[in-house]
């Protein structure tokens, strides 16, 4: 399993909080990449509920990773 920035943000409409089963329906409904979908299949489920793709993906970034402020533009 393998998550990028792009593929990654296809999950952003998501309807969190979701189970893994719900967020692969979306994932296909929706017409992501096909390795998103692969992903989101490749999770070890245990039933669990995730809040946001934080809970798939640890590492991805936040607006507070990025060095601008909304404010200037």
């Amino acid at each position: 399993m393998y998550w990028t920035l792009e593929l990654a943000s296809k999950l952003e409409d998501a309807p969190w909080p979701a189970t893994k089963e719900e967020l692969i329906d979306f994932a296909i409904r929706s017409g992501t990449p096909l390795e998103v979908i692969e992903n989101l299949q490749e999770i070890e489920d245990e039933g669990e509920i995730y809040e946001s793709i934080e809970d798939i993906w640890p590492d991805y970034p936040t607006k507070d990773d990025f060095f601008f402020h909304e404010d200037e533009y």
